[in-house]
């Protein structure tokens, strides 16, 4: 084992309190992204989708460009929603029915806390914006 001097000890106990810090950002975020998911009923439908009710959580430059489509679903949990082809359900029912042969695939995320922060709020604030439209409306009715 290698020892180490203080000033060592002090940037790994800097990182340590970070590395805290960001797990708390992250699980206090998880719970406030549940809570606004359950106040959004009925949930909308992800544009252009046949089953998928989501909200796109675009963090813009903060998000990883590698990763694809990433939604909060109606139980607040984030995806990553891609659409194509069921090739399995064209070839069962013989016909190219748009319907049937579309495939949306929701897949569970599982993120470091630095990029949980930046999708789950990027969520948090898209169905915000959502609720508080639907509130709007809702006044310009009574």
């Amino acid at each position: 084992m290698i020892p180490m001097n203080e000033d060592a000890r002090e940037s790994l106990a800097r990182k340590t309190s970070a590395d805290r810090a960001l797990e708390r950002a992250a699980s206090e975020l998880e719970v406030l992204l549940k809570e606004a998911s359950a106040a959004l009923r009925p949930f909308p439908s992800f544009p252009n989708a046949f089953f998928t009710n989501a909200i796109e959580c675009d963090p813009g430059p903060a998000g990883d460009p590698e990763r694809g489509c990433v939604v909060v679903g109606e139980d607040g949990e984030l995806y990553e929603l891609e659409f194509g082809v069921d090739h399995d359900a064209v070839e069962i029912t013989g016909s190219w029915d748009p319907v049937t042969a579309r495939k949306e695939e929701k897949r569970p995320l599982d993120l470091h806390p630095r990029d949980y922060v930046v999708y789950a709020y990027s969520g948090l604030m898209a169905i915000t914006e959502e609720l508080l439209e639907r509130a709007a409306e809702a006044e310009d009715e009574s």
